[in-house]
């Protein structure tokens, strides 16, 4: 199907695809019409520019409206044909800086014909379309560009809005280098990063090369005066001083008289910031361009010879004999208005004023590349996660520098321990948060401790820890979230895709909680897992609806939606639930009992007790009964114990570790069979003894941990 023809001068160029209509029509049931445009841009000596609308009939265009229909869709195949009219062309290449991209593209010489195909994947934003040839020996190069556009969500809006969260939270983290997409940037605030130098100084460097060579082949100069000593013979100009001089020591031949005289010289404020200004530049672009041409394969042959080139220009200009008649630059003064208005120095000027300035993520003049919308979507949720939990639990935010440097000058997110959030109030954490974990049992790095799996690795894209103390001190119930920039359809309803469901329940049945220092046995650790996509749900989905059934489900998270509220309001409640109501809500395996009773055995510890000190200070190991036990306490299924002390009552917990019947038990004064409880210290219930008004037989009492906290 022809979505696109351009007839130019020296060539017909068409664009093709054959799954255009369905991702339309996609984009459409998302977003609507009237949010799918694209603005479309071109170069000089094009005739015509045709769209085909939905009928195939023909609709002509012109450059720079921003109300056209798009064209190029993320995830979509294009066949681009770029027929030449005249036998008299050569060397035609798709010029882009991206090897791979160039390579998609084949020179047809007896047919005219450059042929190849685009595919953007998940690279949403402004792109070139860049054809360089040679034609009657001149040198030429034809760029149209457009944008490439998101059938999910909304590029003219969201995309703003994602960016502008992650900036917010992590600088420049946005940024990106060789993509095949580009935004506009503007002026900001903050450091000049590498990669913002770089992007900048390419749109310059043509224009600040061109006026170096301008000023050092016709530099400014000015007079300045000069003191010697010169004979009566060799002075060319008097002054009525110097001549009543010569008058009264006419007679001594020898004698040298003071005089001044004027001298051009090149050693200005001009040229010495001129020299400072090409000197920094140069010093830089080298450092940076050796970075890229020697760690970057997927640089094009064109795009490295440019940048050769130009790194040359740049180190012959600092060499030329020119700036040794100029001195060291120390500051302007004052302001100098050749700086300001010399065509040539006014470039030079401004173009280290603007590379000295950030720049924000904006609309403005420069181009800047970023990473692709699903990496940047996976972040932005990250961060929108990141925000609930600390307006939901009022906490300060405890964390570490978590940008990392990745591969040439720009920057990712830390992963795992790396990019840990702790969220305390009063010194108790509340929660964490863990951005791209790596569970796997040979590789913990990247991990969070204790948690691993025993097959292959798991990456979940976001884990939240609460912390909850009501059931065993400092206990950490985890859930998953992954981000995935997808979408199907199931009615009205947009739904996350089968595969990533599927994800959810492998992660929760893959990662296990191992505490290897108390050589304990394996346990499942995930509570639930979450796909969070860019779609639009009512509370009548299906996926909602599985979260209260089996813990697996979806929210939507888009920036123009007001579900987010979805994901609130489900945060919020697993904040507020009680570590053993969520416990007993867990779904058990078939045939075994994983409802957690909490039961716990209440105990009296007498004065004459020889571990009486031990339950006093916190540290007992273990409690064993008297000759006789109440039968009508069953100890299957018996958690805690907790130690009463007469007239003080309760304070601490133990989780019961063993029970096990013994003769001679420890400090026992004979040799009776006795049940021994093997202990380990939990928490404290209270800050101080209670008393509690249970009913406590022959010394026990069998109760829950929810009535006693209750009590």
């Amino acid at each position: 199907m022809e979505l696109l023809r351009i007839e130019h001068t020296d060539f017909t160029l068409t664009v093709e695809s054959t799954r255009f209509d369905a991702m339309w029509q996609k984009g459409v049931g998302n977003l609507g019409r009237e949010k799918l445009t694209s603005t479309y841009r071109w170069g000089d000596n094009v005739q015509r520019v045709v769209l085909m609308n939905e009928n195939g009939e023909e609709r002509e265009i012109i450059p720079n409206i921003d109300t056209e229909p798009a064209v190029f869709f993320e995830q979509t195949d294009y066949s681009v044909w770029v027929d030449f009219k005249s036998d008299k062309v050569a060397e035609v290449c798709f010029d882009s800086p991206r090897k791979d991209v160039n390579e998609r593209f084949s020179w047809k010489k007896d047919k005219l014909l450059l042929a190849g195909f685009l595919n953007y994947g998940n690279e949403i934003g402004r792109a070139d379309m860049p054809i360089l040839y040679t034609i009657d020996g001149v040198r030429k190069r034809f760029v149209f560009s457009y944008d490439v556009i998101s059938a999910k969500l909304d590029y003219h809006n969201d995309w703003k809005i994602i960016v502008k969260d992650i900036e917010e939270e992590y600088r420049m983290l946005s940024l990106d280098y060789l993509r095949r997409t580009y935004h506009n940037i503007q002026e900001g605030e903050g450091e000049t990063f590498d990669l913002i130098w770089w992007s900048i100084f390419f749109s310059h460097q043509e224009q600040f090369i061109r006026a170096c060579h301008n000023i050092i082949d016709r530099p400014r100069h000015r007079l300045r005066s000069i003191e010697d000593y010169k004979r009566a013979d060799q002075i060319r100009h008097f002054t009525p001083m110097l001549e009543q001089q010569i008058a009264e020591h006419r007679s001594e031949e020898m004698r040298l008289y003071r005089v001044e005289e004027q001298q051009n010289t090149y050693n200005t404020p001009e040229n010495r910031f001129l020299k400072h200004a090409l000197g920094t530049i140069q010093k830089r672009y080298s450092v940076l361009a050796d970075r890229i041409l020697k760690q970057n394969s997927g640089l094009a042959e064109t795009e490295r010879t440019r940048i050769s080139e130009t790194a040359q220009q740049l180190t012959h200009l600092t060499r030329n004999p020119f700036f040794r008649m100029v001195s060291r630059y120390e500051g302007l003064r004052q302001e100098s208005l050749i700086l300001q208005r010399d065509i040539n120095y006014s470039k030079i000027y401004r173009t280290f004023a603007i590379l000295q300035k950030s720049f924000s993520l904006n609309d403005g003049l420069y181009r800047m590349e970023t990473k692709d919308i699903a990496t940047l979507y996976e972040i932005w949720c990250f961060i929108q996660v990141e925000k609930v939990v600390r307006e939901l639990t009022h906490a300060d935010i405890e964390q570490d520098n978590r940008q990392e440097l990745n591969g040439l000058f720009t920057y990712s997110l830390g992963k795992g321990e790396h990019s840990k959030i702790i969220f305390k109030k009063d010194d108790i954490t509340l929660a964490e948060l863990i951005y791209n974990p790596r569970h796997s049992e040979k590789d913990d790095v990247k991990g969070i401790d204790n948690l691993e799996s025993k097959t292959v690795p798991q990456k979940p894209d976001i884990v939240l820890q609460l912390t909850k103390d009501d059931l065993e001190q400092g206990m950490k119930l985890t859930y998953l979230f992954d981000a995935k920039y997808r979408l199907e359809k199931d009615g009205t309803n947009d739904v996350p895709p089968d595969d990533a469901i599927n994800q959810m329940h492998r992660y929760r049945d893959a990662i296990y909680f191992n505490a290897k220092h108390d050589n304990e046995r394996l346990k499942k650790e995930v509570i639930g897992g979450y796909i969070l996509f860019p779609g639009k749900m009512d509370e009548a989905s299906r996926f909602l609806h599985s979260i209260d059934e089996v813990n697996i489900g979806a929210f939507p998270m888009r920036p123009d939606q007001k579900q987010h509220q979805l994901l609130t309001d489900f945060i919020a409640d697993l904040i507020r639930k009680r570590a053993v109501d969520v416990v007993e809500q867990v779904i058990p395996q078939k045939g075994t009992t994983l409802a957690v009773k909490n039961r716990v055995l209440i105990g009296i510890v007498m004065p004459d007790n020889p571990q009486r000190n031990n339950f006093e200070f916190g540290s007992a190991t273990s409690y064993y009964s008297g000759d006789t036990f109440p039968t009508t306490i069953p100890l299957d299924g018996m958690d805690y114990f907790a130690p009463y002390i007469p007239d003080k009552g309760i304070r601490d917990l133990y989780l019961i570790t063993g029970i096990h019947t013994s003769t001679n038990a420890k400090g026992a004064d004979d040799d009776k069979l006795r049940i021994t409880f093997d202990l380990k210290i939990v928490r404290s219930l209270f800050t101080d003894y209670r008393m509690v008004s249970l009913p406590i037989k022959r010394a026990f009492c069998d109760t829950t941990l929810d009535k006693l906290t209750t009590e």
